[in-house]
């Protein structure tokens, strides 16, 4: 049977509380007479879908100054993933049950009904101990169990879903408008037209031009 369990944040604690937590914590672990497991699998949070939607609630607030705040907490989250790196933990609680316990002559369709009966009375006090130091359990399901087995074997990076309430109120994007530019009119440059050639003018001398001498014709 394997549960998951809370965390307590405890750097934020006092002094007094963390020697009470550490106290319930050992009284948990002496109390058990079977062995468990306890399993923390860390792994890489991808924090790009979170700025996602913190550029969609920043779009969607309406208020100037919250929104130069969220803008300045986005820039520094930012910041940090890319100084540090951002793990996600989940802590868990494996409670094994031998073959001894099960007896050596047993069929094959009383096992899973005598193992939970078996560790039902486990869980229950372990669930019992360990809410002592505020910690709530949860025992994982057949589904629960082929994902958690399917995620350790295919490691992938883990997201942040966008929030549905987030996805509704962000204002849906203007429709692109295709301005169309006008084609230029492309004139045809003129054709060259031959030029006609000038014929010279002929004027006939005058007989009163003072340098024009007329000649004197024989008459008989």
């Amino acid at each position: 049977m394997v549960l998951q369990t809370t965390a307590v944040n405890f750097a934020l604690l006092s002094e007094m509380e963390q020697v009470a937590i550490i106290s319930a914590f050992g009284q948990t672990l002496n109390s058990l007479s079977f062995p468990i497991q306890i399993l923390i699998r860390s792994k890489r949070l991808d924090i790009t879908s979170y700025l996602k939607v913190l550029d969609m609630a920043i779009s969607i607030q309406p208020n100037p100054l919250l929104s130069k705040l969220m803008d300045q907490y986005r820039m520094f989250v930012q910041s940090l993933i890319k100084q540090n790196e951002v793990l996600d933990k989940h802590f868990f609680i494996v409670i094994p049950l031998s073959g001894l316990e099960l007896g050596i002559f047993r069929k094959s369709n009383d096992i899973i009904k005598k193992a939970k009966t078996l560790l039902g009375p486990k869980q229950e006090q372990i669930s019992r101990q360990l809410s002592r130091v505020g910690l709530k359990t949860t025992q994982l399901s057949t589904k629960a169990l082929i994902e958690l087995f399917y995620d350790i074997y295919n490691p992938r990076g883990e997201t942040i879903e966008v929030p549905a309430e987030i996805r509704k109120q962000t204002p849906l994007a203007a429709p692109i408008t295709t301005v169309t530019q006008p084609k230029e009119t492309i004139v045809p440059p003129p054709t060259p037209v031959a030029p006609t050639p000038v014929q010279p003018i002929q004027t006939s001398p005058s007989r009163n031009h003072p340098f024009i001498v007329e000649e004197l014709v024989d008459t008989i």
